[in-house]
């Protein structure tokens, strides 16, 4: 058992007060590497609009009558999203549960499972809704007009990167080892960046592709990305969101149940 023998197997109820002190944790830490991951997230986004924004985009010139460097900026927040939170669950939670044994010691003070859970994902969803905004303000660089809707962008970001970062403390409780990820990353990850309507219209899939694709959590982030920002927001954008909170909840259970088995039980 490596959490406390005497803490129980069934949890207590939630409290914000260790979802804090985690979080406090985080942000004493990220004070030393902030600058390495803005610039990552910086640059990234720049080198996805040059190879495809300016590359394909001369020769796609438009994509659902925006100009195809808009639509790869938009995009690209999905993209930017997923890095930051599902990659860094993954791998994070890993090493802090496997390596560092970070966790155990978490758990020896008043703190549960899945408050552990909630704190790791929501600061990881935090920073996503953060450095998502980054391909956005690099599309506006590059001619991108600016609208209102651009201020729900963090918050799309924010649901977005709370379900991947869920889904990533799942898998890094699932694994047996830290290679094992390369499944996760060729045979889940990057399928779903590739028909989320990042870089051309799901339409453009045969048909069975394209339900398949609606099922991709990712492309309901990337419709309300580009309903916010080039301001045709409706009433589908709400099955978008609820699509992103059903399974955001449903990573939470998954992760919850899966981290406590590992750490607990």
């Amino acid at each position: 058992m490596s959490a406390e023998p005497l803490r129980e197997a069934v949890p207590r109820w939630f409290e914000w007060a260790p979802v804090r002190g985690v979080w406090s944790r985080e942000t004493a830490l990220y004070r030393r590497y902030w600058t390495s991951t803005s610039f990552a997230a910086l640059v990234e986004p720049t080198i996805w609009l040059l190879a495809f924004g300016f590359g394909f985009g001369s020769v796609v010139g438009a994509a659902y009558g925006y100009d195809y460097r808009d639509f790869v900026a938009t995009g690209v927040v999905a993209t930017s999203v997923l890095f930051i939170s599902a990659f860094g669950a993954m791998f994070g939670s890993f090493i802090r549960r496997t390596f560092q044994h970070t966790y155990d010691a978490v758990l020896a003070t008043p703190v549960d499972v899945h408050e552990l859970v909630t704190a790791e994902a929501s600061w990881l969803a935090a920073k996503a809704g953060l450095y998502g905004c980054a391909p956005i303000l690099v599309g506006i660089a590059f001619g991108l007009d600016p609208s209102p809707g651009m201020l729900l962008v963090p918050f799309i970001g924010f649901v977005t990167g709370l379900a991947f970062a869920l889904f990533g403390i799942w898998m890094s409780a699932i694994v047996p080892s830290i290679n094992t990820f390369d499944y996760v990353i060729s045979g889940v990850l990057a399928p779903m960046l590739l028909v989320a309507g990042t870089f051309f219209p799901i339409d453009q899939l045969p048909p069975w592709a394209a339900a398949a694709a609606r099922l991709n959590p990712l492309y309901h982030c990337v419709e309300l990305v580009r309903g916010s920002v080039f301001g045709r927001l409706g009433l589908d954008d709400l099955g978008h969101l609820g699509f992103l909170l059903g399974f955001g909840a449903l990573m939470w259970g998954l992760a919850v149940w899966k981290m406590r088995a590992r750490m607990i039980d």
